[in-house]
């Protein structure tokens, strides 16, 4: 990523992670490329895909309007070959069969939130700024993690803090939640904030804070994040054309266990129980791995940008 990529995503707040290695891993086809980019954000990587192969041509996909407008500024140096389109990662398939493409040579899915997203109080992802509790990324969906907080049942509010944020007391967490709502509705990110450092022993020592990944757990289920990611994992498996590879950066464990399970799975050639004399499940082998274990940002990486700190890069390819 030279200094000109850097400065023009600057303008808009936001640094792609792992610029380099998606380049490298990603698109090693030359010539005419059929490229989407699930989570096309401010245009970052998009930009230095197409920077790239001058013949490539890219469907970009986003939730949020307010990135596809700057991706369409990022990314018009492009032309005519870009298409852009406001939908779910997990709808890619449909998105790229109304472009009239059957098959694809490269998928790209960032799952972070952008920076421009964090840094906006507005939208509710960051718990160090006050704001509404939003968090949608979808601005026009009608969930939103303060509406969560005042409707759900206990039932509900555990398992998303105990699956989704990995909380230790979310039975404790859950129950503060809702005596606190029979008073008062929550609505500002600094009040939840507040009430996650007040409970001691939240969180594993030297993990995490507890607001951020009180915060990671509605965010989550706000945006039906999980289930999305599987739904868009089967859907561009079956869309790549051979040789065609998808890449995933994601930035948190339950992300990346997700896909790594997933990629394993479609890189076997059998998922039969171990000692039976004949395969009869019918699986076969579709994914090759190129990146046995995650590919993580550099020193100067993290240094220079460290929301790339989390960030874990798997990439497979269709056979």
């Amino acid at each position: 990523m030279n200094e000109n990529d850097i400065q023009e995503n600057q303008k808009f707040g936001h640094v792609p992670v792992l610029p380099r290695e998606v380049e490298d891993l990603l698109v090693v086809k030359t010539g005419p490329v059929k490229v989407i980019d699930g989570t096309v954000g401010y245009g970052g990587h998009s930009s230095l895909i197409m920077k790239k192969n001058v013949e490539a041509v890219l469907l970009g996909i986003d939730r949020d309007g307010e990135a596809l407008a700057a991706a369409e500024k990022i990314l018009s140096f492009a032309g005519n070959r870009v298409h852009l389109a406001k939908d779910s990662f997990s709808n890619l398939a449909a998105c790229a069969a109304g472009l009239g493409w059957h098959s694809v040579d490269a998928i790209l899915l960032d799952l972070g939130v952008s920076s421009p997203q964090i840094d906006d109080p507005r939208r509710g992802f960051s718990y160090r700024l006050d704001g509404p509790l939003d968090m949608r990324m979808d601005v026009q969906s009608r969930e939103t993690a303060s509406r969560i907080l005042n409707t759900y049942p206990y039932e509900d509010l555990e398992r998303i803090f105990r699956e989704y944020g990995e909380i230790r007391k979310s039975r404790t967490l859950a129950d503060e939640i809702i005596r606190r709502r029979k008073q008062k509705e929550w609505m500002y990110t600094a009040e939840l904030a507040e009430l996650c450092d007040s409970i001691p022993g939240i969180v594993r020592r030297h993990g995490p804070p507890a607001p951020s990944l009180c915060f990671q757990a509605l965010r989550i289920e706000v945006n039906r994040e999980l289930e999305e990611l599987k739904k868009a994992l089967e859907e561009g498996v079956k869309l790549l054309a051979p040789g065609g590879r998808m890449a995933v950066i994601s930035f948190h464990s339950l992300e990346d266990r997700i896909v790594k399970q997933y990629f394993s799975m479609m890189a076997r050639y059998c998922l039969c129980p171990p000692g039976l004399p004949v395969c009869i499940c019918g699986h076969r082998q579709s994914l090759k791995l190129i990146t046995r274990k995650p590919v993580v940002a550099s020193e100067e990486e993290r240094r220079t940008n460290r929301r790339a700190a989390p960030a874990k890069l798997r990439v497979a390819e269709k056979l």
